[in-house]
């Protein structure tokens, strides 16, 4: 159904503008900077074949490459009665281009329930190629293509057939033919670390967003959208074709007609922090919001682990999360028990908890309980969990280890997330599984993981390369870390980090206990930390180096910075600040041994404006993370008392 509804609007606006009889679709953005060509060639077999490129600033970003998908749909045209027909190598071979049609040109504002901003500009140039069979199969393709500011984004489209309603996708034939000397930052699985690749290198499938580093300069990154109704598709180097990409799926599609395919989505930019800043594309290729009161009830915020799985310890939890401003707690697994295996049974707790005075408990002191709950429960009994654990009056669900991969898979969990919005439940996909844009259409996702996080404690190179690759597809549960001993980086990278990594739901003092706390002063940074804002904007960094991101909720802005295993100087131009404003500096830094707390975070004030700049000699693995204040009457009490002191 979701299909339909947005065909329906795509069709109504493609009736706007016609090319006639033209047999090349030409596209600019509205600023001018990316260009894009979808034209047909026929090679010397009398095959035509589908081609587009892309430029940026007049620079090539993908060259002349193919465009195209093939399908197997032999079965379905034996059970419909459909006259066989000669079948061609490829199902693409005996297309042909009718025409080409033109929209009006979009530009609009929107405002979405929560984000890394809160204003999103939807601003796009579009036209649709029509291709079709001259074989009387009446087979019919459209090629629908967007030229935004940010990038380009286009896919296929399939009008309803008289007969043939049925289609098995088994090949995405789409290609990316780079610059020769292109680079990419590659991950063969989303928890996997990152390796630094020339294209050519690419020998086996690795995870979009790809990143890529053009000789030119340029910066692009290769990823979709709008993939609740398809398979994971991966990159890999073609073995007939230099420096170029092939799209590989995870599975056959098996599709109805009329049917739209994912958009495939090619940025490009000057600088590396430019495509995260310009991720708002994703969210642009999406539905808009599909829950009508979810403003009542999707709240994000930021959420702790209880982790003896009793009802002492959940209540100890709970009041620690009270007094620091964290207002949800999770039970990780272990709360119903086997949780890993069918057996498992969701509907019942372990007798050490007594959910029902832990959830009332929490609501007294303002604290909202999630629990986590394994694919095997989900598969079994979703349908009748989720309404009971609203009726507990938990809040949200964890899920953990989903398959998401194939086709099937990948539409069972994105139904249920529909059907955790039917019960009023917020939801955090854990493991492999990573975001196409779905949070705006059904917003009760707050998140997901689909990064190397915490849990395996990477090191700060890693992270670095985080912001520019991982953090395009959108929010990531990195599960900070911030009292365990194994965590590889300093305290000031931890507190930077869950400013860096946007997630609506951030989770912190992962594997930590209300116990491990002693006081620490820089305490207060997770305490006023927002997790949701109204303006982002990376100030500087390249992956593998640093980091440093701003953002604003209000009349405040959070600053994160962060650096690799080698340490850094890092320069901040405060003019992101208002002109002609004071505000108080909130720092947080490595202090080293002169610091005597355990962590040897130095905390200072400062009073500051937007003609200044902030400099900071980064240790290794460290950073350094700012609060900035408009100076009112408190916060010039606040100056006055602890200027520039160790607190």
């Amino acid at each position: 159904m979701k299909k339909l509804g947005i065909t329906l609007c795509a069709l109504a606006l493609a009736a706007t503008l016609s090319a006639g009889n033209e047999k090349e679709l030409r596209l600019t953005s509205p600023d001018g900077t990316h260009f894009v060509v979808f034209g047909q060639r026929h090679l010397s077999s009398g095959v035509g074949e589908v081609y587009y490129q892309v430029n940026y600033k007049g620079q090539p970003v993908v060259e002349e490459s193919r465009a195209g998908l093939n399908l197997d749909n032999r079965v379905w045209e034996m059970a419909l009665g459909v006259r066989k027909l000669k079948q061609p190598a490829c199902w693409m071979d005996n297309l042909e281009v009718d025409s080409i049609s033109y929209r009006q040109p979009v530009d609009q504002l929107w405002h979405p329930l929560y984000g890394e901003r809160s204003t999103v500009r939807d601003a796009y140039r579009a036209a649709t190629m029509h291709l079709s069979k001259k074989d009387g199969s009446d087979y019919r393709l459209q090629i629908e293509v967007r030229a935004y500011d940010e990038g380009i984004a286009f896919r296929y489209f399939f009008p309803e057939h008289p007969k043939a309603i049925f289609h098995k996708v088994v090949a995405d034939l789409t290609e990316y033919t780079l610059p020769a000397g292109s680079m990419a930052w590659t991950e063969q699985w989303a928890q996997a670390h990152f390796e630094y690749l020339p294209i050519n290198d690419i020998d086996k499938p690795v995870e979009r967003a790809l990143t890529l580093e053009l000789p030119s300069g340029i910066w692009a990154a290769l990823t979709d959208a709008d993939v609740d109704d398809w398979c994971l598709t991966k990159f890999l180097a073609s073995k007939e074709k230099d420096h170029t990409l092939t799209s590989v799926m995870y599975s056959p599609v098996d599709i109805v007609t009329y049917y739209a395919t994912p958009w495939k989505v090619i940025m490009a930019a000057d600088k590396p922090g430019d495509l995260l800043e310009h991720n708002d594309i994703i969210q642009n290729l999406n539905p808009p919001c599909q829950v009508s009161d979810a403003d009542q009830w999707v709240k994000p915020g930021k959420i702790m682990r209880e982790t003896t799985i009793t009802t002492e310890g959940a209540l100890a939890t709970i009041d620690f999360c009270a007094a620091h401003n964290i207002p949800y707690m999770l039970f990780d697994w272990l709360w119903y028990l086997p949780c890993t295996s069918h057996d498992g049974d969701a509907t019942k707790v372990v007798d050490k908890l007594d959910m029902p005075r832990v959830v009332a408990y929490g609501k007294e002191k303002g604290v909202g309980i999630w629990v986590y709950v394994n694919q095997h429960a989900l598969m079994k009994q979703a349908r009748e969990l989720f309404p009971l654990l609203r009726q507990w009056g938990i809040v949200g669900v964890k899920s953990g280890f989903v398959e998401y991969a194939s086709h099937r898979w990948a539409t069972w969990l994105h139904d249920l997330v529909r059907l955790a919005a039917e019960n009023h439940l917020m939801m955090n996909i854990h493991d492999e599984f990573r975001p196409s844009g779905f949070s705006r259409t059904y917003p009760n996702l707050l998140t997901q993981e689909g990064i190397l996080g915490n849990e395996e404690f990477p090191d700060a190179t890693h992270n670095t390369i985080l912001p520019f690759t991982r953090m395009i597809n959108g929010a990531a549960d990195y599960t900070i870390c911030y009292f365990d001993r194994r965590v590889k980086n300093t305290h000031a990278h931890q507190l930077a980090a869950s400013l860096v990594f946007y997630s609506p739901l951030q989770t912190i003092f992962w594997y930590d206990k209300p116990s491990a706390y002693q006081g620490e002063p820089e305490v207060e940074w997770f305490e006023n930390l927002q997790t949701v804002f109204d303006d982002s904007r990376m100030l500087s960094g390249a992956p593998g180096k640093s980091a440093i991101m701003a953002r604003r909720k209000g009349n405040e802005w959070f600053v994160g910075a962060i650096t690799n295993n080698d340490g850094s100087r890092e320069v901040i131009d405060l003019s992101f600040l208002e002109a002609g404003k004071k505000y108080l500096a909130r720092i947080y830094t490595d202090g080293g041994e002169k610091v005597s707390t355990r962590t040897h975070v130095k905390c200072t004030y400062l009073q500051v404006s937007s003609t200044q700049t902030l400099k900071f000699d980064l240790k290794p693995r460290g950073g350094a993370a700012i609060q900035f204040i408009p100076m009112d009457d408190k916060a010039a009490k606040k100056y006055k008392k602890y200027k520039g002191e160790i607190l």
